[in-house]
């Protein structure tokens, strides 16, 4: 089978990143040297092959220059057990604890919304384990008692209930709040709060951070949850701009509320200390001219 012409990539449906740097490299010259020892796993489709465990290895494989790789191919699965061989391969090639947050996120929601503790999940991962050599066990239970839900997902990843409740409300987030966690630029709390918003409203408020250049804290996201579902742009503005003046240390000013008209139109894609700079410069050719005309 010639895999990269018959088999296409849904990233969609794979929420992990691809190695990058020196694990990339070992990979593609371990591949150079011994070809692919275990064979990828793909879903036949309408349209072709749709990749479900392997992308890591078909990658360093395209760099190594190979054309065709081994896979098994399965029919007829549904999307949420194809999710489940897209995870649970992964969290068997690294640990939990590798993971970025929203590699973590996405690997217990799908866990506890579609598949936990369900006879199919574990049919798979039983399979999957033996395609590895591993000696199949029940991951169902624990200590031989059947669990709630949220207790199972906590027990496998070693969170209380409480935390492992907080980290799956994080799938709900948009991307570019996801991304904000995995770069550590965002609190916990805060990105579980801003969960609760409709996804209008989370791209309302990403629109307005990226606007003014604005860093979303822990009490300004409790607040947004609040009047989560009443939210329009401008009031959200109006939330955000009376929190910071709130919380502001004194010496920050005054707030300017600009109509969205000028505000696109002079400073789109300007972040709030380069809007402060094209204002003072502004005012002080207007009051230089008033000068002038006066003498």
């Amino acid at each position: 089978m010639n895999y990269y012409a018959a088999i296409n990539f849904r990233l969609a449906l794979h929420p992990f990143h691809l190695y990058e740097g020196e694990r990339l490299d070992d990979m593609v010259e371990s591949i150079r040297e011994h070809g692919i020892l275990n064979s990828v796993i793909v879903l036949k489709t309408d349209d072709g092959y749709e990749m479900l465990s392997g992308h890591n290895r078909a990658n360093a494989a395209k760099i190594a220059g190979l054309s065709e790789v081994p896979a098994i191919i399965k029919v007829g699965l549904s999307e949420s057990e194809a999710y489940v061989y897209v995870i649970e391969t992964n969290l068997m090639q690294r640990s939990f604890a590798e993971l970025i947050p929203s590699e973590k996120v996405a690997a217990m929601a799908v866990h506890y919304d579609k598949v936990c503790c369900q006879g199919k999940r574990n049919d798979i991962i039983r399979e999957l384990k033996i395609l590895n050599g591993e000696e199949p066990d029940d991951t169902c239970c624990h200590n031989g008692n059947k669990l709630k839900s949220l207790d199972v997902i906590a027990y496998e990843y070693g969170f209380s209930s409480r935390n492992a409740a907080r980290y799956l409300r994080l799938n709900y987030l948009i991307q570019p709040f996801k991304n904000l966690m995995d770069e550590n630029k965002i609190a916990l709390l805060a990105a579980v709060d801003i969960s609760y918003l409709t996804e209008d409203e989370q791209k309302m408020l990403w629109d307005i951070m990226v606007r003014q250049g604005l860093k979303i804290k822990p009490a300004y996201a409790e607040k947004l949850r609040k009047e989560s579902g009443n939210l329009t742009e401008e009031k959200m503005a109006e939330i955000l701009e009376a929190l910071q003046i709130k919380h502001s240390d004194g010496n920050a000013g005054v707030s300017l509320k600009l109509p969205k008209t000028i505000c696109n139109k002079y400073f789109e894609g300007m972040n709030s200390k380069q809007m402060a700079s094209v204002v003072e410069q502004a005012l002080a050719a207007w009051f230089e001219g008033k000068e002038d005309a006066v003498v």
